[in-house]
């Protein structure tokens, strides 16, 4: 095999030079063979060089950590925020956010149907009624800091399980080619005349923060005027959509003249250039329910140090300070960052038990099924 070989190189070698001798052409015949030989094993010693260095420049430092988070924010005002935590901390944020027609309930069950094995670590919510259920049944874990050592009562749990921040309030929404300022309702008894009929939506109470509003009902007013209250919409020919932004886009759209919805919806529409504006959703006179951003550890999350730094995150000073001048305007709970922003502020909040409203959840998404889909 060998001879044939170099009987072929010697030929094409000799036709190469042309007036050489066979003899000259088995010396550059072997001189070739050598080159080639010496260029392979200098390959193979190059390549063994680069795979050791590239596997010990990828065994240098610890891993990144990783942090996952439910998150029933709005996906677009959440992100860039996550995105600033990555940045700061150098810890990966794997996020699972919730859709707006089962905004928040959808991220609730997934927590408890992974109670015994959990995947996530951390709940950021945007509303505080589910996450006080989920503390109730041990699904979250007590979190301290420095930070939430002077924490509100008002928006922080007893066991320390979940806090709550960045508030939005219940508002009336209203076509402004339509409804005037002066004539829009003003409070909830003011909805429930003649003259609105056929002309206000409303999300499903079995999702997001409408179904804690009409669980305020039951709470402020009562179980029995509250299910009159239901009765009324009904009667008032109220018509039942998938969610707040929903609602807002057919009032600018002069698909309906007023809604029920949250104030960021309100801001969204306003800067879409949308004809839409606001009054706060006043219960009886005795004031507008605000509802807080709720953040909380899971009980048993697989990643608790990058948790820990998650919270931090979460419930700093920075944050509300992010949100309220977001395309969102949470109204912070802390003065010293509310007093900047005085436009944001929520007149007159509703004095309210926030876990006597968790009370009344499950009643209160029940009767409105019942009375108005």
């Amino acid at each position: 095999m060998h001879s044939n070989v170099d009987v072929y190189c010697e030929r094409r070698v000799a036709d190469w030079i042309g007036t050489r001798t066979t003899h000259d052409a088995r010396r550059i015949t072997k001189y070739t063979s050598r080159f080639t030989l010496r260029a392979s094993r200098r390959l193979v010693i190059i390549l063994v060089l680069v795979a050791v260095l590239t596997g010990l420049s990828c065994s240098k430092g610890p891993d990144r950590q990783e942090v996952v988070l439910y998150c029933s924010v709005d996906q677009a005002l959440a992100e860039p925020i996550v995105a600033e935590f990555e940045r700061q901390s150098e810890i990966t944020v794997l996020a699972r956010y919730d859709t707006e027609a089962s905004k928040t309930v959808g991220l609730v069950q997934r927590i408890r149907a992974e109670a015994a094995a959990p995947t996530a670590d951390v709940f950021w919510s945007n509303e505080i009624f589910h996450t006080i259920r989920l503390a109730r049944d041990g699904l979250l874990t007590p979190y301290h800091s420095e930070v939430t050592a002077a924490w509100p009562a008002t928006f922080a749990d007893p066991n320390r399980c979940w806090y709550g921040f960045a508030l939005r309030g219940r508002v009336i929404g209203y076509n402004t080619n339509r409804v005037s300022a002066e004539e829009a309702p003003k409070s909830l008894e003011d909805v429930l005349k003649v003259r609105w009929k056929g002309r206000l939506v409303m999300a499903s109470p079995a999702f997001g923060t409408t179904g804690g509003d009409v669980a305020s009902w039951f709470a402020h007013y009562g179980p029995d005027h509250a299910r009159k209250i239901l009765r009324q919409l009904k009667d008032n020919d109220v018509r039942i959509v998938s969610g707040n932004s929903t609602a807002v886009r057919m009032v600018a759209t002069g698909q309906a003249d007023l809604c029920f919805t949250d104030t960021d919806d309100i801001h969204a529409g306003q800067r879409n250039d949308w004809p839409v504006a606001m009054h706060f959703l006043d219960q009886g006179g005795d004031g507008v329910l605000a509802i807080p951003n709720t953040a909380a550890l899971i009980k048993g999350g697989p990643h608790p140090e990058a948790a820990d730094v998650l919270m931090r995150f979460l419930l700093s000073e920075d944050l509300e300070r992010r949100l309220v001048k977001s395309d969102s305007h949470n109204s912070p709970i802390r003065a010293s960052v509310a007093q900047e922003y005085p436009q944001y502020a929520i007149p007159n909040p509703l004095p309210v038990d926030y876990g006597r409203v968790a009370d009344f959840l499950p009643t209160a998404i029940a009767a409105a099924r019942e009375s108005l889909e």
